[in-house]
């Protein structure tokens, strides 16, 4: 079984804003599942469902960002889950819009969701893809990833967010390496950039 979260910040004044790309990935992939991510428990809502011959939970937590590891921690022991049965679905302000990096492991940069998520479960070692949403010198940074991106943006976006969700059923399938040559090869010159640094809402 696998543990599949998308981070986001809950409420309608958070929906489809940059800072929720982990939450509208994750909703590509329920779709292709059809998975229901309905049920409420675990300070998330959540589904179940199969990719293949392997049962997967769909959850995202209604903790806030800065909280995402409470909810992750309790439906990992709820299932008695290791961390590496995890996959975490997330933004990232330093890749180039509609870009994605995929990584199996590692530390959580200054991403308050992903470090949330490490100092409860004590664990860096679970899959993360991070999705590419740009950023803008001009514009504060928590109201850059606070507001909706433009039209032309959404569709860059939601192609990338179609993605996201086949790499996540590569990782399950056990060919995470497939995913990171697909997806990862595009941005090999954005490796040594580090994960945002802006400040959520808590």
């Amino acid at each position: 079984m696998y543990l599949i979260v998308g981070l986001g910040n809950p409420g309608l004044s958070y929906r489809k804003t940059r800072h929720n790309a982990g939450f509208q990935a994750l909703d590509a992939l329920a779709e292709k599942l059809d998975i229901r991510v309905k049920t409420k428990g675990f300070s998330a809502l959540y589904g179940e469902g199969r990719i293949g011959n392997e049962r997967v939970i769909l959850a995202k937590p209604q903790t806030y960002m800065n909280l995402s590891g409470d909810a992750v921690q309790s439906l990992l022991h709820f299932y008695k889950l290791a961390p590496e049965r995890l996959i975490v679905l997330c933004d990232d302000i330093d890749l180039p819009l509609g870009s994605m990096r995929i990584r199996a492991n590692g530390s959580a940069g200054t991403h308050n969701g992903l470090r949330s998520i490490i100092a409860c479960i004590h664990s860096e070692n679970f899959s993360r893809i991070r999705i590419g949403v740009g950023k803008d010198e001009s514009i504060l940074l928590r109201d850059y990833v606070l507001k909706r991106p433009s039209k032309e943006e959404q569709k860059t976006l939601d192609e990338v967010f179609e993605n996201a969700a086949d790499a996540a059923a590569l990782i399950v399938s056990g060919n995470i390496g497939e995913a990171q040559s697909k997806y990862n090869k595009k941005h090999e010159k954005n490796r040594s950039v580090s994960i945002d640094g802006h400040k959520d809402e808590a």
